[in-house]
């Protein structure tokens, strides 16, 4: 393809920054080629898919085993819970006792959760995690004693508890965690006569395919909360996450598509004047926007990605830790896969001390796919002095 395109190797070499004998090595079969280096390929010569599809998917590999957990304490304590909230839904079936106190106590558990939310983005996961657990427990036991007026406003609340505490059992690295309580924020949502939340379970389902590196289910799953029953915010962050999974397999213009359709929903008045909590991310100014700098890295394009992320990086809140640290990490590799490894180290160095603030499964993925991106700049006394930090962060955790 390359020499079809009529370029010689120097020149495909300082296209994509890789470096010349490396390139050559592949194209003769010495080398094995990267996922990253198939997706540069790709996109820059045009192939829709057709070279990535040549490299092996990452299946269990490291990244997909950072975020797949195995059963600990936390575990135990998540059956203890959703057990307690399975019997609260099962006492509703006859009636509950009325509670003069449910009316004074949601708006202060509503106010609890709002806080959680903001405490996610400057707390480790795994602090937070009984905390939610508790409160889950807590506001489920409050709908079985609620009078039948309020009781559907109080398992809608449990229901977002629920969803929100599955988010930081992903980001503590347990991803079967974070399914069974992303299901049970279903079931309460359902129980609570709101159905949609039901449907953005699909699309949390999906995150953990996402990275993964499970293509065909990210789309599947997202496509199946994209009904037109469904509320514009649930179907526009399902066309955010079925955007990301085309990324993935390097289908540009599914991804463009994707990224259109989510673009019209998530700005209509519906999506703007929806049920509040609100759903989904409340620390992006546009969501449609970050993500197609995510999506363009994802196809190969990381000049154009660095571009998007750089200005939407700057509109978040300097107090909004975790989503500064997601983004900036991808930003990093934007700049590093551009060739602008000096400037993705600075970017990286500052992150990397906020990392055990905020420590985050889902972004060491980034941050371990950014070192094997450096580690091609060995040269660079920048990339030397980042790589101890670098070694730090992505150490397994002991004790």
């Amino acid at each position: 393809m390359r020499q079809v395109a009529g370029l010689t190797l120097t020149q495909f070499s300082v296209a994509l920054n890789y470096d010349k004998g490396h390139l050559s090595k592949v194209e003769r079969g010495k080398r094995s080629a990267s996922p990253e280096l198939a997706r540069r390929c790709d996109a820059f010569l045009g192939a829709n898919g057709e070279l990535r599809r040549l490299v092996d998917a990452p299946g269990t590999g490291s990244d997909a085993a950072e975020t797949s957990g195995s059963p600990g304490p936390g575990t135990v304590r998540r059956r203890v819970v959703l057990a307690a909230g399975t019997g609260a839904l099962v006492d509703l079936q006859g009636g509950g006792r009325a509670s003069a106190a449910t009316g004074s106590l949601l708006p202060s558990f509503r106010a609890q959760f709002d806080q959680l939310r903001k405490l996610g983005q400057s707390t480790a996961p795994k602090v937070l995690l009984p905390l939610l657990e508790i409160q889950t427990r807590t506001v489920v036991e409050l709908a079985a004693d609620a009078p039948s007026a309020a009781r559907a406003r109080v398992l809608v609340l449990a229901s977002r508890f629920a969803e929100f505490t599955g988010w930081m059992a992903q980001e503590a690295g347990d991803s079967g965690a974070a399914l069974d309580w992303t299901a049970e924020a279903a079931e309460l949502a359902r129980a609570g006569g709101d159905p949609h939340l039901g449907s953005y379970a699909l699309v949390r389902r999906a995150l953990v395919t996402l990275y993964d590196g499970d293509a065909a289910a990210t789309i599947g799953l997202a496509r199946s909360a994209q009904s037109d029953e469904l509320p514009p915010r649930i179907r526009g962050l399902a066309a955010q996450r079925e955007a990301q999974g085309h990324a993935l397999v390097g289908d540009e213009r599914a991804c463009l598509r994707s990224l259109d359709k989510a673009r019209e929903l998530l700005d209509s008045d519906d999506a703007r004047s929806g049920a509040e909590p609100v759903i989904g991310t409340t620390h992006v100014n546009d969501p449609a926007a970050m993500t197609t700098g995510w999506c363009l890295y994802d196809l190969g394009h990381p000049k154009a990605a660095a571009e998007v992320l750089d200005r939407e990086y700057r509109r978040l809140s300097p107090y909004a830790l975790r989503a500064r640290t997601r983004y900036g990490f991808r930003r990093s590799l934007a700049h590093a896969a551009s060739g602008e490894v000096e400037h993705a180290c600075a970017i990286a160095g500052k992150l990397l001390g906020v990392m055990p603030a905020v420590p985050s499964a889902t972004v060491n993925s980034d941050i371990r796919r950014l070192a094997r991106e450096l580690s091609r700049f060995r040269s660079s006394k920048a990339v030397r002095d980042l790589q101890p930090t670098l070694a730090r962060v992505l150490a397994p955790a002991h004790g």
